[in-house]
């Protein structure tokens, strides 16, 4: 039975998640689901869970203190300056917004690495000229999600070196010897396949008019989404740019997001962009903004601690890998597919890593897959999933933001759309290159 808990599991999840089951609580039943076919008692279960969730602790409060600076950004209306500049810019090019959002998206995770920390910044000011254009906000939700995935997948800079690092980490401990440089040839391939899904979107997919839907009440009410103005260039917008560029070379110096976030809401408060009696409104709206994220990501470690403690992951594995033979072609196909299966619930491809390289690696050596082949197989395995899982913060960080007006859905606006964008070329490109390389 163990051998199924993963399938079992992430099924249950992925269910509840499609009819609008709340995302924590769909993980946290998958995850009780999980304890339980393994043979853990309830209250153990929820034991691991809770253990677990000490794994994702620095991530979910780097989060919260993101969403505190988004806000802090907001209240001195520098976004009006940009989102003007934009408007102006861009105005009736759906297609070449789409593509400006996902360059500068990329932007966030090898140039300026701050991952979704811009989302909650950029986008909630422009949901007005969203709905003014009749852009499909799925599109959008794809041209964000494109930026914070494909250039850790292909790029060695910023948090890909992180991802590359961690690829060629695992394959070493487990005796396949390998270089950055080939970690980066191999999956380039399966950087083409995303490529190719966001041209897809943007250009086929949803390239139509689509009015949004009422609103149901959005995340946050201090990013104010109002119909454009002009605004000067003022004292308050230099110091904001001041505060943005202490937090970001702090964050870089340090390597720590928390450490970056803290000096630039510090630093909007000394240089009285946000007045101090403004200080616990601004953080509740910033844990309002960013704190089912961070919740979610907490639950979702949580669910990879009982996945992994209790070998449900190397089961599946082995029991999948039995029966294939030396047909490379089919294991290819296996462990892809397992790879996705383990990302979509945990909702980390870095957190994925280390789990399957451990499992992988003998069984392509054992197969006679080259280094690459083994490097494409584990990298796109691991990213395969990140994309359309509800428990991603490459999934969640869109939705903060294309849902702060309330008519943006978690998992039918950014998920479903993501999912079928990326996965299914990634898994395709992943494949062959595990097959060529």
């Amino acid at each position: 039975m163990l051998d199924w808990v993963v399938v079992i599991s992430v099924l249950i999840m992925t269910i509840l998640c499609l009819v609008r089951v709340n995302v924590i609580i769909s993980i946290i039943i998958a995850a009780i689901v999980a304890g339980l076919l393994s043979g853990l008692s309830l209250v153990d279960s929820i034991g691991m869970l809770v253990d677990g969730m000490g794994g994702q602790a620095e991530t979910a409060l780097s989060y919260i203190l993101l969403g505190g600076f988004a806000v802090a950004i907001s209240y001195s209306g520098i976004t009006s300056i940009l989102v003007n500049f934009l408007i102006r810019v861009l105005t009736g090019k759906r297609a070449m917004m789409l593509l400006a959002i996902a360059g500068i998206s990329c932007l966030s995770q090898n140039v300026v690495p701050v991952h979704i920390a811009f989302i909650p910044i950029l986008i909630p000011p422009l949901l007005k000229l969203f709905d003014k254009m009749r852009v499909d906000r799925r599109g959008v939700a794809c041209a964000l999600t494109f930026g914070l995935k494909a250039p850790y997948l292909t790029i060695p800079a910023g948090f890909g070196l992180i991802f590359h690092r961690i690829i060629m980490d695992g394959m070493k401990q487990n005796g396949a010897d390998v270089t950055l440089d080939q970690t980066v040839i191999a999956t380039i391939i399966p950087g083409v396949g995303m490529v190719l899904g966001l041209l897809i979107a943007v250009f086929i997919s949803y390239r139509k008019d689509r009015v949004a839907k009422e609103g149901v009440g959005g995340a946050t009410s201090v990013i104010a989404i109002e119909e454009s103005k002009s605004v000067k260039f003022e004292r308050k917008h230099f110091f904001t740019l001041v505060a943005i560029l202490g937090a970001l070379a702090v964050q870089l110096a340090t390597g720590n997001l928390i450490a970056g976030a803290l000096t630039g809401l510090i630093l909007m408060f000394v240089f009285f962009v946000v007045p101090f009696h403004n200080g616990d409104r601004v953080i509740a709206e910033g844990v309002g903004m960013m704190g089912t994220i961070a919740f979610v990501m907490l639950v979702a470690s949580g669910y990879g601690n009982i996945l992994k403690e209790t070998s449900a992951v190397q089961a599946l594995v082995e029991a999948s890998s039995g029966f294939l033979g030396d047909n490379k072609a089919l294991i290819a196909f296996v462990l892809l597919l397992v790879g996705l299966l383990v990302t979509i619930g945990i909702g980390s491809s870095f957190g994925t890593i280390p789990i399957i390289a451990a499992l992988f690696v003998p069984i392509c050596i054992s197969a006679g897959f080259s280094t690459l082949a083994t490097a494409a197989l584990i990298g796109t395995a691991g990213a395969l999933g990140d994309a359309g899982s509800p428990a991603s913060d490459s999934t969640l960080g869109p939705t903060a933001g294309l849902n702060a007006d309330g008519k943006h859905n978690h998992i039918w606006d950014t998920c479903v759309p993501t999912f079928l964008h990326y996965n299914i070329p990634l898994f395709i490109f992943g494949w062959i290159a595990a097959i060529v390389l």
